[in-house]
């Protein structure tokens, strides 16, 4: 899947500087220079996090994503227990043992071996790949898509597809693509997860997902650290910021959107949206469904993966409740830094650096 166009630096300057919201081209320099003095680089994340705005005082509560990045995870996380999340057959085959609620699996595959219920079999053409589907969906007449992960390395959506029973009957090449992608490596064909009518009301166009982070700290209390949600913002079927997304943190004590949704400084420029650009559901109040229940279930799930104690969970909200998509132990936090209004605002942010000797 191509991702969503990012502007260049050209147009970006232009924009900030048409920007009626920005703060004066002399605060702008100062702060740049004052970050750039306080981290002893150039403060690339300056523009990124929106520290350009008016109102934005906070500016050293930000990170750069190097930091967040090189500095924190490997001092967290051990190489390995990684594979425990990062490769999703591993994640289905061991969260699932202890009753935590994922998609459901329909079958797998490594190449050209396939495994459905536990029986291995060999598709060796582009008309048996097709017929598999079809009977997927004639065994399953109430779905209305099947989705397709690629087991690993399928970061900001890349290597995810979304197969309808109207694409099967309407094949105009999209079948051969595709079987040409998954003979070559190992992927998962999970059921599409019927989202929560109240999430539809704010995008209908893609499961939108919340990101959570858990934290485990020295004494092995888990806490969970933020939250937001992320939703297409361009009718697209995955929420990931890189494809056009947009991300809006979520209150923790109340379950509550905050009023920012931010959809990627390098695709979307200065705009900072307050609704949905499409449904026009305002962010700031707007309760999300089954949030406690979500929260129970990443804290159980972090708890028994103890090597990694910094991971980032998505987690769907279905009719009838959470379902945990996916855990992420190199997970981006660039966007709990900007739904957070900067990483140092939040006490268990502080509690881990200071743990790692990098609080100031």
């Amino acid at each position: 899947m191509p991702h969503f166009r990012r502007k260049n630096t050209r147009e970006l300057i232009y924009e900030v500087y048409r920007d009626p919201d920005r703060k004066t081209i002399l605060n702008i320099v100062s702060d740049i220079l004052s970050l750039t003095l306080y981290h002893k680089r150039f403060p690339r994340h300056y523009f990124s996090r929106y520290l350009f705005k008016k109102g934005r005082a906070n500016i050293k509560d930000y990170f750069s994503n190097e930091f967040l990045y090189y500095k924190l995870k490997p001092f967290f996380n051990e190489n390995s227990a990684k594979d425990v999340v990062e490769n999703k057959l591993y994640f289905n085959f061991y969260f699932g043992q202890f009753g935590v609620i994922l998609p459901k699996l329909l079958l797998y595959n490594q190449k050209q071996v396939f495994v459905k219920e536990n029986v291995d079999f060999r598709i060796n053409s582009l008309p048996e790949f097709k017929n598999l589907l079809v009977t997927i969906f004639n065994q399953n007449p109430a779905y209305q898509s099947v989705f397709i992960k690629q087991t690993c390395e399928s970061y900001g959506g890349d290597h995810v597809f979304r197969i309808t029973p109207q694409q099967l009957a309407n094949d105009g090449g999209l079948l051969a693509d595709l079987y040409a992608i998954i003979i070559k490596s190992g992927f998962l064909f999970q059921e599409t997860i019927l989202q929560h009518p109240e999430l539809n009301r704010i995008n209908p166009s893609c499961i939108n997902t919340i990101r959570m982070d858990t934290f485990i700290d020295k004494d092995g209390k888990v806490n969970l650290m933020s939250a937001y949600l992320r939703m297409s913002t361009n009718n697209k079927h995955v929420d990931n910021i890189s494809s056009g997304g947009c991300l809006v943190g979520i209150d923790l004590q109340s379950g509550k959107l905050r009023k920012d949704g931010y959809a990627g400084f390098g695709a979307c420029g200065t705009v900072i949206y307050r609704c949905h650009p499409v449904t026009k559901t305002v962010f700031e109040g707007f309760t999300i469904p089954y949030f406690e229940e979500a929260m129970r279930m990443v804290l159980k799930a972090a708890g028994l993966v103890p090597g990694l104690r910094l991971v980032g969970w998505d987690v769907a909200i279905s009719e009838t409740g959470p379902v945990l998509v996916e855990g992420n132990s190199d997970y981006s936090m660039i966007g709990n830094d900007l739904a957070e209004g900067g990483f140092l605002t939040n006490a268990i942010f502080r509690k881990m650096l200071a743990e790692a000797n990098l609080l100031r």
